[in-house]
């Protein structure tokens, strides 16, 4: 008996021993992408040393309560001065831990707290596994100090939590993790090369084509210059999204990058960016990483799955929300994948849409990523903001596209034309004198109330409370009626602005920010079948009305789009918009960084006291949370209601789901929750009880100024 209590005893020390070196060798391979290895295989080598204790024996072979293995390996760094990698370690399985204060109690939720707990004895670990050295991270302090150490904590975390995660999938699928490796780069530009080779032979810069070759050309030959911060700024026409993948892909294998991330604002550009590089580059090689995205298997569910854990992948289409809150993030689940950001090309797309409100945290990881983690980024858009303030002086943004002016000057389209004020009455007067017109409004109540003033054959209500399937079957309808000449009026709300391919020969858009009148005009002449002054983008005020709300967001871009609307002719020359930023940002003020978070960083530097739980909670880009309503109108989504109620809860299952889900604002969720409308399926999705408050002209029914559910 004696014996085989020995063996057992060197059998789980040999395990761990295997996984304490499998995490070692996983971990410092990602920290050797920012130049950190040796961090990365001592982290790894440490994180579960508790695992000698006798605790955690017990807790093995008799089923004994849950011991804390994780804080030991904390400790050990922790007191010989190395906080950084106790920050790791004491976080792999709850989530990095705020630095807390000195004053906190022993076994609080701060690393404070964590560092005065007492622990059972677990000093075997010595007998096998040595405390190796940590050199000085190979990384430059930016500003104070403080927000560049924080941001080497998480991508230390990040390298450790999915070397760890990794490891154990590996022992626990015996290897058959059903991941898939993906192409390398240099057959995927191949590929591209290909695809476009036909459109570089058009060099003549008085056709569309031609110009578009120019610009694709450019990115081609820029991507074999030298990383940094780069700015794509391309009229509405000129082929960006190709042109940035040209770019992308030549620089990524010549400067040896491992990952191409798009970052763009909205899901519906994400679907059609994803699907243009699937097309070209082959479906195992895009990743696309949002909360709508549904597979058309379960093979490709499971695949695709694997690598959005941690954006495994050599070419990732992901949000602004999915990529900054990441990166702002403390759970392991949400940090895995950051150490896959380092040595990428990473575009963000429509940069504009950049959020004010968290602008300067927001280019700080920029700076970070391309001072210390090899990165490259570029700013890509329509209409350039002025971000050069808000990047260090040896950062200034490198313009990729060729001859902006003249770009601008040949892509125009549309002239914009300001009339002033408007009431209800004489826009609809206005609207009905044309056969097809797109009319985009700020608020969703005054869509509503000009759609049924207009309501006739030919007159169509675009709103984001369409669930995504009706939205995208309207489309198609609005779409085939333009192509075909008929009456087309389409009413809406700005969600047509980034991502829809219509082409109307006359847009009203009512008075918004500069970057969304200008994105309206790209719905007008799209084409370019027309002469850009018969092709007019009408922008105008609304009388104002007690009614109507317009949201507090829009108030600051509504009243510099007015000051700059006054000043210049043309508010769509480039002078125009870089005022308009420039404006806005100054009157923004501290409001670029509401939560102070840079400052909360930057305070810590000589502590290292960090609050990454707590800049966690507050950093969230989409302010108002809302919930999800299932509208189950039609067959499949009957089916999906009838899955979530008898218990179904697949990944797969939850993001088919979206697609038939309107979200609304949490006022209008208590409303309809509190009449009774809603039944709970989960505590994220609810299903509509009464169909009748869906209408297929205007989706969900809801008033939305006072929250009130509207019976048909």
């Amino acid at each position: 008996m004696y014996k085989a209590h020995i063996s057992e005893d060197k059998t789980r020390s040999q395990s761990v021993v295997q996984h304490l070196q499998g995490t070692q060798k996983l971990a410092g391979e990602f920290a050797a992408a920012f130049d950190c290895r040796e961090w990365g295989d001592g982290c790894g080598l440490l994180h579960d040393i508790g695992k000698y204790s006798a605790s955690f024996k017990r807790r093995i072979d008799e089923g004994g309560p849950i011991t804390d293995h994780a804080t030991a390996g904390a400790k050990e760094l922790y007191n010989r001065g190395n906080v950084f990698g106790a920050y790791c370690i004491s976080g792999h399985h709850s989530g990095l831990l705020d630095g807390g204060t000195v004053g906190d109690s022993a076994g609080e939720a701060t690393l404070m707290g964590r560092m005065k707990k007492r622990l059972d004895d677990y000093s075997a670990f010595q007998h096998e596994v040595e405390i190796p050295a940590f050199p000085a991270p190979l990384l430059k302090p930016l500003g104070k100090g403080g927000f560049s150490a924080a941001f080497f904590v998480r991508m230390l975390f990040s390298s450790l939590v999915d070397a760890d995660y990794l490891d154990t999938e590996e022992f626990m699928k015996e290897g058959k993790t059903g991941r898939e490796p993906a192409e390398p780069m240099d057959i995927l530009l191949q590929r591209l090369k290909q695809y476009v080779a036909a459109w570089l032979e058009n060099t003549d810069l008085t056709t569309i084509n031609g110009r578009r070759s120019r610009i694709l050309q450019a990115c081609f030959d820029k991507g074999q210059a030298a990383q940094g911060l780069y700015q794509l700024t391309v009229p509405t026409g000129g082929g960006k999204t190709i042109s940035s993948l040209a770019f992308a892909l030549q620089h990524a294998i010549r400067h040896h990058l491992q990952h191409i991330i798009y970052v763009i604002p909205y899901t519906n550009i994400i679907e059609q960016t994803s699907q243009i590089f699937r097309h070209i580059l082959g479906d195992i090689n895009v990743l696309e990483d949002h909360c709508n995205v549904s597979y058309d298997s379960p093979e490709e569910l499971k695949i695709k799955q694997l690598a959005a854990e941690n954006w495994d992948c050599p070419v990732v289409v992901t949000t602004n929300v999915q990529f900054f809150e990441s990166l702002f993030s403390n759970r392991t689940s949400k940090c895995r994948k950051l150490h896959n950001i380092a040595k990428s090309v990473i575009i963000f797309d429509e940069a504009q849409m950049l959020p004010a409100s968290y602008l300067k945290p927001c280019t700080r990881v920029i700076t970070e990523l391309v001072t210390n983690y090899h990165c490259t980024t570029v700013l890509c858009t329509a209409t350039q903001p002025s971000l050069e303030a808000f990047f260090p002086q040896q950062l200034r943004p490198v313009e990729i596209c060729p001859d902006i002016q003249g770009q601008y000057a040949f892509f125009k389209r549309t002239a914009f034309q300001m009339i002033g004020e408007l009431t209800e009455e004489a826009l609809v007067e206005r609207l009905n004198t044309h056969g097809q017109i797109l009319c985009i409004l700020n608020s969703r109540k005054r869509v509503q109330s000009v759609y049924k003033a207009l309501k006739g054959d030919g007159t169509y209500h675009l709103s984001t409370f369409m669930y995504p399937i009706h939205r995208k079957n309207l489309l198609k309808k609005i779409k085939t009626c333009l192509e075909n000449g008929q009456n087309c009026r389409v009413i809406a709300t700005s969600l047509v602005e980034a991502g829809v391919d219509l082409d109307f020969k006359m847009v009203y858009r009512e008075l918004a920010g500069i970057d969304s009148v200008i994105q309206a005009g790209g719905r007008c002449n799209r084409e370019g079948k027309e002469k850009p002054e018969e092709s007019r983008t009408v922008v105008f005020t609304l009388e104002e009305s007690e009614d109507i709300h317009i949201p507090g967001q829009l108030k600051l871009p509504i009243t510099v789009a007015g000051q700059i609307a006054r000043k210049f002719e043309d508010i769509s020359s480039l002078e125009a918009i870089h005022e308009y930023f420039e404006r806005l940002y100054h009157f923004r003020g501290n409001g670029l960084d509401a939560q102070n978070i840079v400052d909360q960083f930057e305070q810590a530097s000589r502590s290292m006291l960090f609050p990454f739980a707590t800049v966690a909670e507050q950093f969230h880009l989409i302010e108002n949370e809302t919930k999800a309503i299932l509208i189950d109108k039609e067959m499949r989504a009957q089916e999906i209601v009838e899955s979530l109620r008898n218990g179904a809860h697949s990944l797969q299952l939850l993001r088919e789901a979206g697609q038939y889900c309107v979200n609304v604002y949490q006022n209008d969720f208590e409303n309809l929750n509190g009449a009774g409308l809603l039944e709970a399926l989960d505590e994220q999705i609810y299903v509509l009880r009464d169909r009748k408050l869906y209408s297929d002209e205007m989706g969900l029914l809801v008033n939305v100024s006072r929250g009130e559910a509207v019976f048909a």
